[in-house]
């Protein structure tokens, strides 16, 4: 069976003027490989490892180049070419891979960048890309709790936290509750991985553990009071959307370092203030 986006083992079935017809296991199914593709001295009966796409003219075709990304695989192409339909990423193939406007969820691409995607099959069999890479990151990571991990942010949301891809393939969230400040779509982040979930997914944080976290979090307390002349102009009692977005801590975080800087005799609350002692 001819698979589209897939490399595969086909043999030479028919010699033409313009290239050889190759084809699989399938009766009367064969797809042409153009003559320049085709190795010289290759003859009927022969096989070839091919990839399988559709040309400008939207007619199935075999190639030996490489593409970059095969059916339904994460990675990272570059745009090359922007037009009303959408953007077209070099993928190592004669034809660039398109990806559509609807396959962008937040802000337009532009020529030049380089975007995480998968590679997915449209409705008309058609391949393009989708940075809604989600339902093909893979969940079989060789990572464990306590592991240090890199990825990429690919979406965020309010409910949830934000979706990472672990290495660019493996499927991983950082939990809203771990979330100390705003992430953006393509930034890279390091973090440990807290949990394995049943299904494989990883559930990650980009906080230091225990007592590291606690003297980590003191020490920018500290520098925040140095760079401040001395004082914060709120206390632990603030709401944890002022300690968020002063601190990027959550409200729990800051009290334990306070309250480990109070002990250390390094700081005085006031009533509406934290100063350095």
């Amino acid at each position: 069976m001819l698979k589209i986006g897939e490399k595969q083992i086909l043999r030479i079935d028919k010699q033409v003027p313009f290239g050889v017809y190759l084809t699989g296991d399938v009766p009367n199914e064969r797809v042409l490989l153009p003559r320049s593709q085709v190795p010289e001295n290759a003859a009927i009966g022969d096989e070839l490892e091919v990839f399988l796409y559709k040309d400008s003219e939207d007619r199935l075709i075999a190639t030996r180049k490489e593409p970059k990304l095969t059916l339904h695989q994460v990675g990272y192409l570059t745009v090359i070419q922007v037009s009303r339909i959408g953007a077209f990423l070099d993928w190592g193939l004669d034809k660039d891979l398109l990806l559509p406007y609807h396959e962008q969820p937040r802000e337009r691409v532009k020529e030049g960048q380089t975007v995480l995607v998968a590679v997915y099959l449209d409705k008309s069999e058609r391949l393009c890309a989708t940075m809604n890479v989600y339902p093909w990151l893979r969940t079989d990571s060789p990572y464990q709790a306590g592991d240090q991990v890199t990825g990429i942010v690919y979406e965020t949301s309010r409910n949830f936290g934000a979706f990472v891809a672990v290495d660019s393939i493996f499927s991983a969230l950082i939990p809203r509750r771990e979330l100390v400040r705003e992430f953006r779509v393509g930034e890279e982040v390091k973090a440990r991985v807290t949990a394995v979930k049943p299904d494989g997914k990883l559930d990650l944080s980009i906080r230091e553990k225990g007592l590291l976290q606690i003297d980590a979090d003191a020490e920018t307390i500290l520098r925040m009071l140095r760079e401040r002349n001395g004082e914060l102009p709120f206390t632990d009692k603030a709401s944890p959307e002022l300690i968020r977005e002063e601190v990027q801590m959550s409200k729990n975080e800051f009290k334990r370092a306070v309250g480990h800087l109070l002990r250390d005799n390094k700081i005085a609350i006031e009533e509406d203030r934290i100063i350095l002692l």
